[in-house]
Order: structure tokens, then sequence, then C-alpha cells
């Protein structure tokens, strides 16, 4: 979307405000023993609580099978995005994708993080640190005379030098009165490439990194994107607006 006035800056900037406290507490939760059910009934929670919406419940792309059931996507260890929270329980060593949308007021913003369960190894923590800086990198990367290119250059230029790969085929997108808009923010991409940034956009940056390779493949749900070779994923989102200098991470926790 591109932002009308100042209300809406505002709305969004509140509605952000909120999500991220809300992902904050519910990341809080993911613990060894706790269902990654759990994790969901507490997020709808607290959205609802908060005078919200979820944004992904009831959400259907043209070829899912069914709408997204849950109002949070809790994707473990090899599962990159969009994993149905179920029964399952979260074991010490796992690493879990928290990613949550929330319509607020009338306009929608989307982040993500991701977490260790106790106690992970070497591999896992750093492919947390190099997808939660990827993200810094994407967003750094944004001007109002800059282009698209730039976020995916930046973002995966770093992934590679770390040894990581970024998933090509499941990208960013805009965001503000749909949860998903044009325009498609890639992770990868040539510098001086793509369209223009102009001040007032609002998009969701969300870097996916895997450990062993970029190839990827969808489960039986219809809904669950999955490492092709079952190595771990990482994924970090936040909602940013395009100022006249950089960007406002609109989804930080103050």
């Amino acid at each position: 979307m591109r932002i009308k006035n100042e209300k809406e800056l505002k709305i969004l900037r509140e509605g952000g405000r909120r999500l991220a406290n809300i992902i904050n507490i519910v990341s809080q939760i993911a613990a060894p023993g706790i269902a990654t059910e759990e994790l969901d009934r507490r997020a709808e929670e607290l959205i609802l609580k908060q005078g919200g919406q979820p944004a992904f419940k009831g959400y259907k792309t043209a070829d899912a099978k069914i709408p997204y059931p849950f109002s949070l996507c809790v994707s473990v260890n090899d599962e990159i995005v969009h994993a149905f929270p179920s029964a399952r329980i979260l074991k010490d060593g796992d690493i879990v994708s928290l990613d949550l949308g929330m319509r607020w007021e009338g306009l929608y913003t989307d982040a993500a993080v991701t977490v260790p369960v106790g106690n992970v190894g070497e591999k896992s923590v750093n492919l947390i640190k190099v997808t939660k800086n990827a993200l810094a990198l994407g967003i750094g990367a944004i001007k109002t005379a800059g282009r698209v290119g730039d976020i995916g250059f930046a973002v995966e230029s770093y992934v590679k030098s770390k040894g990581f790969y970024v998933v090509k085929e499941l990208v960013g997108h805009g965001v503000g009165r749909q949860i998903h808009e044009e325009p498609q923010i890639p992770n990868w991409g040539k510098r001086g490439a793509g369209f223009l940034f102009e001040e007032g956009m609002v998009l969701a940056l969300e870097p996916m990194v895997n450990i062993g390779t970029e190839k990827i493949k969808l489960a039986e749900d219809g809904w669950t994107w999955k490492t092709a070779d079952g190595s771990r994923s990482a994924h970090f989102e936040h909602t940013v607006a395009v100022t006249k200098t950089g960007a406002e991470i609109l989804t930080a926790i103050l």
C-alpha cells in the first residue's frame, strides 16, 4: 500500500507495535514441552484482547487446498514457513519460526522471528543470527532513490558469504490494506534492478535462509514449505514504511 495520510501511518505504527509485542510474548513461551498449538492459541487470544483480528486465519491463496486454519504459523526445524500448529511438542534443541499477521483499525502488519528452543547447536545459533542480520541489511538497503534489487543483493550476498542459502521461491511483499499485496520483494537480485522505492510504500521484508540447499518442497497439507534436504531453516520478517531517508520499522519492539 501507499500511506495516504498521517492517520494511516499512526494506525500502522500502533498496530505494528502491538503485533511485535504479541510475537515477543509468544516467543518466550516457546520452550521444551510446549505444544505448537498452544502457541497459536495464545497468539490468537492476545490479538483479540488487543482489539485486532488474526490476518492469517481463513486466508486462502489461489492454489491452496483449504484456507489457512490458524492464526499463527509455527514452523519447526526444516519447515520454512506456513506450517500448521498442532499437538507436536517442542523439544530441547529445536528451532521454531513464529510468523504472525494482524489487522488493527483496518490496516495490516506482518512479522516473524525464529527462536531457539532450549539448547541448540552452534550451527543453528549461527543460522538464526545470520537470518536476523540479513533482514537488517535488507531494510538498510531501502532508500527512496533505490530499487528493489538493492534489497535482494544485500540479503543474498551476505547470506552466501556466511555459507548459507537464500530461499528464492518465496518472497516478501507489500502489505497494509491486505495482508499480501504487490509488489513482491525477493531476497535475491541485482543492485540497481527492479522497481523504484517511493515514499509511503509499506512493505514486508522476510529473508528465509536454509543451511543445506536453496531447494524447497511443499508438504501434503498444501501450505507448509520445507527444505528439500531436511536441513534447518530460519525466517525473520518486519513490516516497514519507506521514508525520505530510508525505512521505518513498524513492527519493532519498543
